[in-house]
């Protein structure tokens, strides 16, 4: 205010700019700090938090909210192909890039999973190592669902973003060999911190124009 001679009500204005354009970040009693560049993430294999900011040269961490045993409603019944009301594991952790969070994720696993992946520590490892290296189920595929949203409530304060700021949610189910679904999350990326990258190969239709 006192650099550029505007009034305080110019300055939030500009701020609240700069924070749609994705430039600074204010973190709830901390303050506000500029952003550096967006984390680029390929889609181009079955991968898991930790692999791919490794991949990408950042410090990959983790802070566990919660783990605590369920039941399951009809759309997790659905997406674990198990019955409604199936005992299951519910885990919460926010996933960290330098120390700054950037995903806010949700996991359910089918209960006799989810109690040994639950023993284990969820600071140090990813859950998708601990089923493949500690528990022997070997992941073939997941199927994604990736959209655009806001963060609201509990994922705002988890994501230290405020409320109404753009996210990325992906849902996403993790299938073994076998072909059977043992891990079902949602994803919610900070919008601002993250941005998603794919090569597509062409897939001719067919007809021609002079089809039509």
């Amino acid at each position: 205010i006192k650099r550029f001679q505007v009034s305080r009500t110019t300055v939030r204005k500009a701020l609240d700019d700069l924070a749609l354009e994705g430039l600074i970040h204010r973190a709830q009693g901390k303050g506000t700090f500029v952003l550096g560049q967006r984390i680029e993430q390929e889609l181009t294999a079955l991968t898991g938090f930790v692999e791919d900011m490794l991949e990408l040269g950042y410090r990959p961490s983790a802070r566990v909210v919660k783990v605590e045993e369920a039941l399951a409603d009809e759309h997790i019944a659905q997406k674990l192909n198990l019955p409604q009301g199936a005992p299951i594991t519910y885990i919460e952790r926010i996933r960290l890039a330098n120390d700054e969070p950037i995903s806010f994720d949700v996991t359910w696993l089918p209960r006799a999973l989810g109690e040994r992946v639950a023993e284990e520590n969820l600071v140090l490892y990813p859950i998708y190592s601990l089923l493949e290296e500690k528990l022997g189920v070997l992941l073939e595929h997941a199927i994604y669902q990736i959209e655009s949203a806001i963060a609201e409530g509990e994922v705002a304060r988890r994501l230290e973003i405020e409320p109404g700021a753009p996210i990325f949610l992906i849902e996403r189910t993790a299938y073994s060999i076998e072909g059977e679904p043992v891990d079902y999350e949602k994803l919610h990326y900070r919008g601002d911190r993250i941005r998603f990258s794919m090569t597509l190969n062409r897939k001719r239709p067919p007809w021609r124009l002079e089809a039509l």
